[in-house]
């Protein structure tokens, strides 16, 4: 049943419930006792509808103008006047911050092209001020991703990501402010998350998994776990040396990139040949996207083998084709790797499909 104003529900993962004044995209904002408590719309579940409610209540009414009023014990409730938030029912353990960053992908079946949306999940009775930014490895220069507050026992959603901002996201900060408005509160202290964020994971389904927070596979970052930092996963030894076992096989399958020196009497020129045949023993079962991460891949560990070799020329043979691979090197040479000099290679050797990269 569709959830409408007007409505009498109750919470389905807490107590308490009342009438739908409002709802606002996923937030149902609900009267309990004069004030409008926010919940999401997949945790109230309906118990009369708003016709249903507004005869029963007539009813009532016209009762009890001829019996005694029934007295009535309103649950506590926590006012939050001075930021305009919806007053919170508070709970003992949300007295310790719980704070979760989620990438949910808007087609999980398009990984390599679709976009993706960053929500923040606050589990806990503060209201936060949180701001998010964004940067490449090379730059010290942050983008701000989001800023505001985000409001107690809520996931909030901050921005989305485009297959186009991926190689500028390198490294994500998450700041933030607790606090509690129109009561006393224990003290907490600010909340600064800084971590590395792979942008290869986002185009591997592996990565994303359940979260006791989302209804979708997510990309999830934990952030703070019961007023604590959180720490990084620890890993299983078992699965450890399995997934050791597994990459040693495919490295078997896999031949070490195509370096050749067709000029024997230039010892300074190397050529690299990213052909997807030229790498691969075998493609079956790989989708474009895997095959166009290899080749990535392949680029960066010769380039980061050479950084040190200062004049050294080296030819990445890349093919004419779509340019999808030549562009992808454009994006990582003016990124990760800028400073060197750029050139189409020679068109009487390799046509228009190879570049040419001078280490400086």
């Amino acid at each position: 049943m569709a959830l409408k104003i007007g409505d009498m529900v109750r919470f389905l993962n807490s107590t308490g419930g009342g009438r739908v004044m409002r709802i606002e995209g996923q937030i149902a904002y609900v009267d309990e006792d004069g004030f409008e408590t926010p919940a999401l719309v997949r945790e109230c579940v309906v118990v009369a509808t708003g016709d249903s409610f507004y005869k029963s209540e007539t009813r009532s009414k016209a009762a009890a103008a001829t019996s005694a009023p029934a007295v009535e014990t309103p649950l506590p409730v926590v006012p939050a006047k001075a930021l305009d938030l919806p007053p919170v029912r508070e709970t003992p353990e949300g007295e310790k911050l719980n704070m979760v960053l989620g990438f949910v992908p808007a087609d999980i079946k398009r990984l390599s092209d679709t976009s993706f949306d960053a929500f923040l999940v606050n589990d806990s009775n503060y209201a936060m001020y949180v701001s998010v930014a964004t940067r490449p490895n090379e730059s010290k220069q942050w983008t701000l991703r989001y800023a505001g507050f985000i409001e107690p026992q809520i996931q909030e959603f901050l921005f989305e990501i485009t297959p186009e901002d991926l190689p500028d996201i390198d490294r994500i900060a998450v700041q933030s402010l607790p606090l509690k408005k129109g009561t006393a509160y224990g003290l907490k202290a600010p909340v600064a998350f800084e971590q590395r964020l792979d942008a290869t994971k986002f185009a591997r389904l592996h990565c994303f998994g359940s979260n006791p927070y989302f209804d979708e596979h997510v990309l999830a970052l934990e952030i703070m776990k019961d007023d604590r930092p959180a720490l990084p996963v620890k890993v299983n030894p078992d699965d450890l040396r399995r997934a050791l076992a597994e990459k040693e096989r495919e490295d078997r399958r896999k031949p070490r990139p195509v370096e050749k020196r067709t000029h024997k009497t230039d010892t300074n020129l190397l050529e690299v040949d990213l052909h997807a045949g030229e790498l691969l023993d075998d493609l079956r079962g790989l989708s474009p996207a895997d095959i166009l991460n290899y080749q990535i891949d392949t680029f960066r560990s010769v380039m980061d083998q050479n950084l040190h070799n200062h004049g050294r020329r080296i030819v990445f043979i890349h093919g004419k084709g779509e340019g999808v691979l030549r562009k992808a090197l454009m994006k990582e040479l003016s990124h990760r790797y800028k400073g060197h000099d750029v050139a189409d290679a020679s068109f009487r050797e390799y046509g228009y499909g190879a570049t040419q990269v001078t280490i400086k």
